[in-house]
C-alpha cells in the first residue's frame, strides 16, 4: 500500500503545480485590471487560496477530535512557509521586498504569532480565544482592503524591481475580471484537491510508522499543506511577481493563525501541550529573520540558511 500512497502523492503534486499556475495567473491579471497593488493581492486572494488545505485539514481534525493535529498544522505550516518556501524560493532568485512589507506586514505577522502564544498560556485555545482570533481576522481584512485603496498598482513601488516585470505581465492574456476570478477559483480548487491527496497519503505512511499526531501535524501535514505556498511562490517568482510570492507567505502565516486557528478554536477547544511553546518560539524566530536586517531583499545565502535551519528543525522534531 505504501507504493500506492507514493503514487497518489506524486499525482497530488502535479495537481498542485497546475493549481498554483492558475492561481498566480488569475491573481496577477486581477491586480492589473483592478489597479490593486500585487502585494495586497498576495496577502488576500492568493494567501486565502493557498491556505485552503490547512483550513480543510484543521476542520476535519476538529470534527474528528484530532485536536493535536490542528495546532501542529498551524505552527508547523508557518515555520515551513518561512524555512522551506521562502528559503527555497530565495535560492531560485533573490526576493525583492517592499518597504511596506518590512514596516507593516511582517510586524503584523509577528504580532499575530505573539497573540497565539498569549492565548495559549492557559493550556488551551478556547472557543472564546477562537472568537478573538476571528475578530482579529476581520480587523486585518478590513485594514488590508483600506490599504489597497492607498497602494500603487502592480509593481509601482517595488525597490530594485526586475525590468522584465512588465514584459512578464504582458504575457498574461486574461482580459476581464470574471475570467481572472475564474482562474483564481479553479486554482484554489486544484490546490485544495492536490493538497488533500498529498496530505492523506503522507499521513497514511506516517501513521504506519507510529508517529504521534503532534509530530505528524508539525512535519508531514505542515509540509503537505505548505506545498501550495511553495508551488505558488516559485511560479510567481518565475513570472517576476516577487510581491505575490512574499505576500502569499506573509498573508498565509497570518491567516493560518487568525482564520484556521479561529475557526478550529471556535468549533472545539484546542489543547496546548507544554512542548508546543518551543515550536511557538521557533516559529517567531524564523519570522524575525525576515524582519531584522532584510530591508530590501532576501539574498540566496539567507535562503540557503533558512532551508538548512528548517531541515535541522525537522530533524530535531522527529528525533525528540
Amino acid at each position: 500500500m505504501v507504493a500506492i500512497d507514493i503514487g497518489i502523492i506524486i499525482g497530488g503534486l502535479v495537481i498542485l503545480c497546475f493549481g498554483g499556475y492558475a492561481l498566480v495567473l488569475g491573481s496577477v491579471a486581477l491586480a492589473k485590471k483592478l489597479q490593486v497593488s500585487s502585494i495586497v493581492i498576495g496577502l488576500t486572494v492568493v494567501a486565502y487560496g493557498t491556505s485552503t488545505p490547512e483550513l480543510a485539514t484543521s476542520i476535519i481534525a476538529a470534527i474528528g477530535s484530532h485536536t493535536e493535529l490542528i495546532l501542529g498544522n498551524i505552527v508547523g505550516s508557518n515555520i515551513s512557509n518561512v524555512g522551506m518556501v521562502i528559503g527555497i524560493s530565495a535560492i531560485f532568485a533573490p526576493l525583492a521586498m517592499r518597504k511596506i512589507t518590512t514596516r507593516r506586514w511582517l510586524p503584523i505577522m509577528i504580532g499575530v504569532s505573539l497573540l497565539l502564544v498569549v492565548l495559549s498560556y492557559d493550556g488551551e485555545i478556547s472557543q472564546i480565544d477562537g472568537v478573538i482570533l476571528l475578530a482579529g481576522l476581520i480587523a486585518f481584512s478590513i485594514y488590508t482592503i483600506k490599504t489597497a485603496k492607498k497602494q500603487n498598482p502592480v509593481g509601482d513601488d517595488v525597490e530594485n524591481e526586475d525590468p522584465e516585470s512588465e514584459m512578464a505581465l504582458s504575457k498574461f492574456h486574461i482580459t476581464n475580471v470574471p475570467r481572472a476570478l475564474g482562474f483564481v477559483f479553479i486554482g484554489a480548487i486544484l490546490l485544495f484537491i492536490g493538497g488533500q491527496l498529498t496530505i492523506d497519503s503522507a499521513v497514511s505512511i506516517a501513521e504506519s510508522l507510529g508517529i504521534s499526531q503532534m509530530v505528524i501535524g508539525i512535519t508531514i501535514i505542515a509540509i503537505g499543506t505548505s506545498l501550495p505556498e511553495l508551488v505558488t511562490s516559485i511560479i510567481a517568482i518565475r513570472k517576476k511577481q516577487m510581491d505575490i510570492g512574499i505576500g502569499n507567505i506573509v498573508g498565509s502565516n497570518i491567516y493560518n493563525i487568525l482564520f484556521i486557528g479561529g475557526v478550529a478554536g471556535t468549533i472545539v477547544g484546542i489543547p496546548v501541550i507544554a512542548d508546543a511553546f518551543t515550536d511557538f518560539y521557533i516559529m517567531i524566530a524564523f519570522s524575525l529573520v525576515l524582519f531584522i536586517g532584510l530591508r530590501k531583499y532576501i539574498p540566496r545565502p539567507v535562503g540557503v540558511g533558512l532551508a538548512i535551519a528548517y531541515v535541522v528543525y525537522l530533524g530535531y522534531t522527529l528525533l525528540l
